[in-house]
């Protein structure tokens, strides 16, 4: 076969093979004339979210389309509340037809409340049921020779969260032996639930309870209420304060020690920063009494999260401390502990 006629071959089979690649993608004019062509993952928010092989995903103002058509059916939410499976047939004048098996209706591109794939569960819906999280981390650390050394750490945690409030169970016991002397003993359990009322604002109620036998504490509780803003609300980000009233009581184990009773204050900031493949979340709380302003408990964690093989598997790497401006007699003020952790999420 000569050349020319090999490379026109190749020249049409090309050519064939881009054209019936649009032809079975999804379009989306803009105005001004611009035309996308991709495919049409969700409209959500005001914005039509585009899946393309050339730019990566591209999301285009609503407002600023024209015409959406689609090669396959989506399911489509309008703003009056009804919803039709359908393909979408723009006629670049902001008219857009859903035809689906049982008919067709036309409507308009502004209003069109969100898309998802075909079938699927609303994703309005889906954000206000209720599911259970769960989360489990341990970890096991020794050492032998000139020192002996074991600890062991474990936790869980449930939460129960939906876009209108969230609940969450915790509880962890920390346990180490350093030369035969225990160095930490400390069992926590607590519960906190928020109901965010008004967009960035929200109300908490919260309760913690446990022990710290290392640091002569029988018995702890702190129960607090008040009010959060989320300084922060991204996707990928979100910083929340909070500021509230408390009751704390500590209850040690020598009686020279006067135990802790008294009502406060409660203050609280919780970050997290969502990374490419990691996560990064950042806890302080701060609860001064009000019969004595210098006495007060400041806790504080942050830890680095990078997932594993098996996605359900994470490495967690963090610092915590625990401040006590007033402890037991014979404890330092401040412990501070570094850990190493192997966490499991599931649902």
């Amino acid at each position: 076969m000569p050349m020319h006629t090999t490379l026109v071959s190749r020249t049409l089979t090309v050519a064939f093979a881009l054209l019936a690649s649009q032809l079975m993608a999804d379009t989306v004019e803009v105005k001004g004339g611009a035309r996308i062509v991709g495919k049409v993952t969700k409209i959500d928010g005001g914005a039509v979210v585009v899946d393309t092989g050339y730019a990566g995903t591209i999301t285009i103002k609503q407002s600023e389309v024209t015409s959406i058509s689609t090669d396959a059916p989506v399911a489509v939410r309008l703003a009056s509340g009804t919803r039709i499976d359908g393909k979408l047939t723009g006629s670049g004048n902001g008219a857009i037809q859903v035809a689906g098996s049982d008919g067709a209706i036309t409507t308009s591109v502004d209003k069109l409340a969100a898309s998802w794939a075909a079938g699927g569960k609303d994703p309005a819906v889906a954000a206000l049921e209720r599911s259970w999280a769960y989360e489990a981390a341990v970890d096991v650390a020794g050492k032998t020779g000139n020192k002996e050394q074991l600890g062991t750490a474990a936790s869980l945690r449930a939460t129960l969260k939906t876009a209108q409030d969230t609940l969450q169970f915790y509880t962890a016991y920390d346990r180490q032996i350093t030369d035969g002397t225990k160095s930490a003993d400390q069992f926590k359990a607590g519960v906190d639930y928020q109901n965010n009322f008004k967009g960035r604002s929200s109300w908490y109620v919260r309760d913690e309870g446990g022990f710290d036998r290392v640091k002569d504490i029988e018995l702890y509780n702190i129960a607090a209420a008040g009010l959060g803003y989320d300084a922060i609300k991204e996707s990928k980000q979100t910083l929340t304060l909070r500021g509230g009233l408390s009751y704390r009581y500590e209850g040690y184990k020598n009686p020279l020690t006067t135990d802790v009773k008294s009502a406060g204050l409660d203050f609280g900031l919780a970050h997290m920063l969502e990374l490419q493949n990691a996560r990064l979340v950042n806890r302080v709380s701060y609860v001064p009494a009000f019969d004595d302003f210098g006495n007060y408990r400041l806790t504080h964690e942050s830890f680095f999260e990078v997932p594993l093989a098996a996605p359900s598997w994470k490495l967690r790497m963090g610092v915590n401390n625990d401040y006590n401006s007033q402890p037991g007699r014979g404890v330092d003020k401040l412990d501070t502990g570094y850990f190493t952790r192997f966490v499991l999420n599931w649902k």
